[in-house]
């Protein structure tokens, strides 16, 4: 199989191996899927080949009171009917935060010190008690953080979930490649891989058994989001109701960009008068300035869709970069120029083939905070700032006023608006 596909210099080691070293490289190399590879080479062999696209910023749908009214009850009664899930991508680690361990075990509460899951969490324990039915969460890993995950929720008692309705899977990996196409070893015994981006998420879905999951359920809507954002309004009725009623099978919220070239992917009206996202390493900073709404990959899919899509081939995506690997005699080699090419597949490449989009802008204030840098902008000490804000607007608009000095943090469980709040100030 590996000579058919030209890979047999991963065996080149082979006599220097142990038993269980050899069990594991045969192991890794029976979960390659070759004919993957072989696509791989060809964007490998055309990766100077770029489409040319004229970015069109696409239509955004802002609220009225009468929209949001009639999307907030048809969203009430998708959840009433148990027909919404929580798709929660969470793979990656704290790194970038001085953390080591999942991002979303890192403590974010500015009272409490509880994690990113924490918040997620709390505001689906909400959901299940307003609207009487489970919302199922299902949890993407990755290889380097699955135990610790599952180990954070568990030593939590799962926020207060039901873990019945809290379903882990793990994102797949995919092998890197050098210029000649070939499969990198990092050790004699272990072929390179890296995660394969989010885009991944369809086929470690269909591949765990969580769209099957989904169907048997009843599950017809999918709310998606990313775990480095606290303040994100988890399956709000609103956006779940405009995404049932205009029939959407892939609905975005989209903000207002801080600056023309805030490094947001945006949407764009293709030729064929479907809708791609653009990243915005892919256009000029005049290009950029005519998007003034970007995508932080807060999503609601139609389960139906995410069926379809994941029996197709995404486009893959590659970036050139430095490898550690060995050399001919089994040494490492940390190259100081990049060496190999990653691969991997983004969500929004789905969207040319969704038949009906909608846009939705809202407030980022409200809902968008992200975690991503250890200081200056969308770091621990902003994303605390902005949650401590829209507490505090809650707290003023139930007519409560906290110093600024005194820190505050409000449970999501308990309430998620200001109208909520001070229902419940009145009944405690």
């Amino acid at each position: 199989m590996l000579e058919k596909a030209g890979q047999a210099h991963v065996l080149r080691f082979w006599d220097t191996l142990g038993a269980a070293e050899r069990d594991a490289l045969l192991a890794q190399i029976s979960e390659i899927d070759f004919g993957e590879v072989a696509r791989m080479q060809r964007v490998l062999a055309d990766k100077n080949v770029t489409a040319t696209v004229t970015p069109r910023p696409a239509p955004v749908v802002k609220w009225t009171r009468r929209t949001y009214g009639e999307a907030f009850a048809a969203g009430e009664e998708q959840l009433r009917k148990g027909r919404v899930a929580v798709l929660l991508v969470a793979g990656g680690q704290g790194s970038r935060l001085g953390y080591e361990g999942p991002k979303g075990a890192y403590g974010i509460g500015p009272v409490s010190g509880m994690p990113l899951f924490y918040f997620h969490a709390r505001k689906i324990v909400r959901l299940a008690r307003l609207y009487g039915r489970p919302v199922p969460f299902y949890v993407m890993t990755s290889e380097v953080n699955d135990a610790a995950t599952r180990a954070c929720f568990e030593d939590h008692d799962y926020f207060g979930l039901n873990p019945a309705d809290v379903i882990f899977f793990k994102q797949g990996v995919w092998p890197a490649l050098d210029a000649a196409g070939r499969l990198i070893l990092e050790v004699p015994g272990r072929i390179f891989v890296s995660p394969d981006g989010h885009g991944g998420t369809l086929t470690a879905l269909a591949k765990n058994g969580c769209l099957d999951d989904m169907t048997a359920r009843g599950i017809r809507s999918v709310f998606y989001f990313q775990v480095d954002n606290p303040l994100v309004d988890i399956a709000d009725p609103a956006f779940i109701g405009i995404h049932a009623l205009c029939g959407a099978e892939l609905s975005l919220k989209l903000c207002l960009k801080r600056t023309p070239t805030e490094k947001m992917g945006a949407v764009s009206v293709l030729d064929n008068g479907r809708y791609g996202m653009i990243e915005y390493s892919e256009m000029t900073p005049r290009q950029a300035a005519r998007f003034k709404y970007g995508s932080p990959a807060i999503h609601v899919f139609s389960l139906a869709f995410l069926k379809r899509e994941a029996r197709k081939d995404m486009p893959l995506h590659l970036a050139h970069k430095k490898i550690a690997c060995v050399d001919d005699a089994g040494r490492l080699v940390k190259p100081d120029e990049p060496n190999g090419y990653k691969f991997e597949k983004f969500i929004f490449d789905v969207l040319p083939d969704a038949r009906t989009v909608v846009n939705l802008a809202f407030d980022r204030d409200d809902e968008f905070s992200p975690v991503k840098n250890a200081t200056g902008e969308d770091s621990p000490v902003t994303c605390r700032m902005a949650l401590q804000a829209k507490w505090r607007r809650w707290l003023a608009a139930a007519g409560v006023t906290i110093p600024e000095s005194i820190p505050v943090e409000i449970d999501p469980a308990s309430a998620n608006s200001a109208e909520e709040l001070k229902r419940g100030l009145l009944l405690g």
